[in-house]
């Protein structure tokens, strides 16, 4: 598989590690700051030749990205965080040109295992109201966004399983949590690539899920083997990666 790389800070550098262990090669390097790649720019000669793009890059830049992307009929996977707002429009651009892409704020398939494991164990809650419920996160000093994104998508599988929780609030709180809220909390310091953890907290007893990321590669792996999957199904459609994990562990005969 011929791969376009948009992004090349320290998820860019492996993507490129998970690429060539798989065997795959890489067109082309692309980063908004001089230097770090082969251009600053996508150009329409990279989207040529290459059969998808791996994109782990800045937001501010995503619609023309995507747009470029869709244009050119390329398959693409995104792990760029923080443009949910222009989701809908992204949406429009990758469906109106019949394209594809999967997109997700954490392609790592041990953090999807993480999240089909709170989504059952929160379910398990509905009828022992004596257990609540709150989700931690830590990340490195240098991450710009908080909560992070797989915080939020933790949080929305908790909701989603558990009735009583319909809120998640994600700010400092200054007075009790409301029994109706989902608190998500969040430590930015050091070089901790992440950490997130569930806790079921009762008088009696506390249960612990916790994903612990050692590194970026399973992040990378998973986006390399999105893109796969994208290429060889030639799936269309604005993707989740929720969607890629499901089909790939239904694959192996696991339902998550």
């Amino acid at each position: 598989m011929k791969v376009l790389i948009v992004g090349y800070g320290r998820m860019g550098h492996e993507v490129e590690a998970a690429l060539v262990a798989r065997g795959h090669k890489i067109t082309a390097r692309v980063d908004r700051s001089p230097g770090l790649g082969d251009a600053t720019e996508i150009s329409s000669q990279m989207l040529q030749s290459c059969e998808a793009a791996i994109e782990f890059s800045l937001p501010e830049g995503i619609l023309g990205n995507l747009s470029s992307y869709a244009a050119a009929g390329l398959p693409a996977v995104v792990g760029t965080t923080g443009w949910d707002a222009q989701r809908d429009e992204a949406r429009k651009l990758v469906e109106g040109q019949n394209s594809s892409l999967v997109y997700g704020s954490n392609f790592s398939l041990g953090a999807h295992l993480f999240f089909h494991l709170v989504g059952e164990a929160a379910g398990l809650l509905k009828d022992l109201p004596e257990y609540d419920v709150f989700v931690t996160e830590w990340h490195h000093k240098l991450k710009k966004d908080s909560p992070s994104g797989t915080a939020l998508t933790t949080a929305q599988r908790i909701l989603a399983a558990l009735p009583r929780k319909t809120t998640v609030v994600t700010e400092r709180l200054d007075r009790p949590v409301e029994p109706h809220e989902l608190h998500v909390a969040s430590v930015r310091g050091g070089t901790i690539p992440g950490i997130h953890q569930v806790l079921l907290d009762s008088d009696a007893d506390t249960i612990e899920i916790t994903h612990t990321a050692r590194n970026r590669s399973g992040f990378a792996l998973g986006s390399v083997l999105a893109a796969e999957w994208l290429v060889r199904t030639k799936r269309k459609g604005f993707l989740s990666v929720d969607e890629f994990a499901r089909e790939f562990f239904s694959a192996a005969g696991r339902k998550v």
